[in-house]
């Protein structure tokens, strides 16, 4: 056990890596770092919908002190991935139909504008790296049980990220990163319950959304990545809607 320094609010903290999985943070850029880590957490939806986090918790979790989690915190409530609650404490967002609905319908128009500006632009490379990825997907959906889901997540963010960093878009990239922060919980609760072996999976929309890109077809690039959007979000609100109606 050591204590870490530089905070008036220094907590004592554990040595070597915590329950929750997280790597320990290097002194170096210790606020970006934080921000990262809790950042990446998110977007893999390792956070529950409604768990409540707090910054001493979290900070003995990062092996930290808690002045570059409250730091981390207030930028991620900002970006609107956390909800801020009373004793210096947050949650993550609660998931309902309505929020569904609205988060499905941003990101596929946001991340369709992204994806229609690149088609013009998309390099060579960037395509041989997007099949790359797509084989990635396929192996670690086949793979499945054998490692955490974090693969496949990782995946298939590199696969979409990618691509919308060919728009040239540096508006649209915050937007569409914020927008991920929010579904994380989503995107990982549909991993989970899809089926691994089903046809229409993830890669097979990637492969589809790559043709578009080669054949610089705007509508079919879109299409496919609205399909693609659509089938998780659809799985759960159909759960929550089928839950709702049930005796």
């Amino acid at each position: 056990m050591k204590r870490a320094a530089n905070s008036a609010d220094d907590v004592a903290v554990p040595d070597g890596a915590s329950a929750l999985g997280f790597t320990p943070i290097a002194r170096e850029s210790m606020q970006t770092q934080v921000y990262r880590e809790l950042r990446r957490a998110l977007m893999h939806g390792r956070f529950a919908p409604g768990q409540v986090l707090t910054i001493v918790d979290l900070a003995k979790s990062l092996n930290v002190s808690t002045m570059p989690v409250r730091d981390a915190l207030s930028r991620l409530v900002s970006e609107q991935a956390l909800e801020a609650l009373p004793s210096r404490s947050v949650r993550v967002p609660l998931i309902d139909v309505p929020r569904l609905e609205d988060l499905k319908r941003a990101r596929i128009l946001i991340e369709g504008e992204a994806l229609a500006l690149a088609v013009p632009r998309v390099t060579d490379a960037a395509i041989a790296e997007a099949r790359r990825t797509i084989r990635a997907y396929d192996e670690a959906i086949a793979a499945r049980g054998h490692f955490a889901i974090e693969k496949e997540l990782d995946a298939n963010q590199a696969f979409h990220l990618s691509l919308y960093e060919q728009s040239g878009s540096t508006i649209l990239i915050p937007i569409i990163e914020s927008l991920w922060l929010q579904s994380g919980p989503v995107i990982r609760s549909a991993m989970q319950a899809f089926d691994p072996t089903s046809k229409i999976s993830g890669p097979h929309y990637h492969a589809e959304i790559v043709e578009a890109l080669v054949a610089r077809d705007v509508e079919a690039a879109r299409r496919a990545l609205a399909l693609d959007i659509s089938r998780a979000f659809d799985l759960l609100i159909d759960t929550l809607t089928s839950a709702e109606v049930a005796p």
